[in-house]
């Protein structure tokens, strides 16, 4: 009886398992996504870059270095409709913003609703 039991145990586990699947995410908007300046004063130069990683399940990290220090990190949700890109910060310190991705024959980048750029693709 316990064998039987174990048995039909086995079986619903595998069962209920294969049920459920996880959509695959394809969005062009995945990887890794970078803005970076640099100023130079009368002692040194200083550098500044910020990185948005975007991942399948609508989620992202944002990074801000300065002079290769991590100084701020933060989460963020992603979405997209109609061509427009929502990021969305679970820190308050950082604005969200909306932005498309515009292609061009040499580099990807995205744009902000003004048509500025806001990042382009590492």
């Amino acid at each position: 009886m316990k064998k039987l039991f174990s048995l039909l145990s086995i079986v619903c586990i595998i069962a209920i398992s294969n049920c459920t699947s996880i959509p695959e995410n394809n969005d062009p908007i995945l990887g890794v996504w970078a803005r970076g300046s640099s100023t130079i004063d009368s002692k040194s130069e200083n550098t500044t870059r910020e990185e948005w990683i975007f991942n399948d399940v609508y989620l992202g990290r944002y990074q801000s270095y300065s002079n290769s220090h991590l100084i701020f990190y933060t989460d963020f949700k992603w979405s997209e409709e109609s061509g427009v890109y929502s990021i969305i910060y679970s820190d308050d310190e950082v604005n969200d913003v909306s932005v498309s991705l515009e292609e061009s024959n040499d580099s990807e980048v995205l744009a902000l609703e003004n048509g500025s750029v806001f990042a382009t693709r590492e």
